[in-house]
């Protein structure tokens, strides 16, 4: 989730791509939100985008160390009217509309888990490796007009290490029905007292083995955030996309030894062709 770098950003992406023409409105997105991939042109059958994003983000949950870190794009999808299914990288799911206004979605991906080395620095000394896990995300989002410039927002994770939930507003730029243009999503995120002690608690063993002082974890709020997202058509098969994320933690969080930092923030940029 996201800020004013993420605005800056995507004025700077508009910038460069500001010159290519393009017949828009021959693509029709089941949902003209940015931030779906949505490859099926608006016709039913198979779809494929394939492509490369660059990431700039911190390294784990609450670290005050950044990276730059490549990511597979795109997905394979299979669209029947009003409903996506789709495969992406490691997520498996289902996406559809209903009553024009209500954008539902279940995925189960998975969570990648926290190694030590993720702290260049050794701040994740003595805490462990964590698994990669598998997660069940339930998604809706409503529309709060026809063209879905305004929207309701709740997400759900849950997985056998805890749970998290999402609540949030959105609101869409541009009048492109294609999915291209820009949208930024306000939200608060909520953590159960299992999901926060994965990312912020040290247990006795880790303590003993890290020098770092025992840590329990209670659920509530876990942060505020906010994320922008862009995505524009180059020509008529490739695509730009840019996303941008700033999470303010909350101070429960903030107090963990492990958050060095009081915040989370990512920025990407990615090509994805469309088959």
């Amino acid at each position: 989730m996201k800020r004013f770098t993420g605005l800056l950003f995507a004025v700077c992406i508009s910038g460069l791509t500001a010159q290519t023409a393009m017949a828009q409105d021959e693509k029709t997105a089941m949902v003209p939100l940015p931030s779906q991939d949505d490859f099926s042109r608006g016709e039913d059958g198979w779809a494929f985008g394939l492509g490369l994003t660059v990431e700039y983000e911190t390294a784990y949950e609450g670290s005050d160390e950044f990276e730059f870190e490549p990511q597979p794009a795109g997905a394979v999808q299979w669209r029947s009217g009003d409903n996506i299914f789709y495969f992406a990288g490691e997520a498996l799911g289902w996406r559809g509309l209903r009553a024009e206004n209500w954008l539902l979605e279940a995925a189960i991906g998975f969570d990648e888990g926290r190694e030590e080395n993720d702290s260049e620095d050794g701040y994740l000394d003595g805490l462990g490796d964590q698994d990669e896990g598998a997660e069940l995300v339930l998604q809706a989002r409503r529309a709060l007009d026809d063209d879905w410039r305004y929207w309701l927002v709740s997400r759900v994770v849950a997985s056998d290490e805890g749970n998290l939930a999402l609540f949030g507003v959105g609101r869409r730029f541009g009048e492109q029905m294609d999915g291209t243009g820009s949208e930024i999503n306000v939200v608060a995120t909520f953590h159960n007292s299992e999901y926060a002690n994965k990312g912020f608690g040290i247990d006795a063993g880790q303590a003993a083995a890290s020098g770092l002082p025992q840590t329990s974890m209670s659920g509530g709020l876990r942060s505020i955030g906010i994320d922008y997202n862009y995505r524009h058509y180059i020509n008529d098969n490739w695509q730009l996309y840019g996303e941008a994320l700033f999470e303010y933690y909350s101070s429960e969080v903030r107090d963990s030894p492990i958050a060095r930092s009081n915040y989370e923030a990512e920025v990407g940029i990615g090509f994805i062709y469309i088959f």
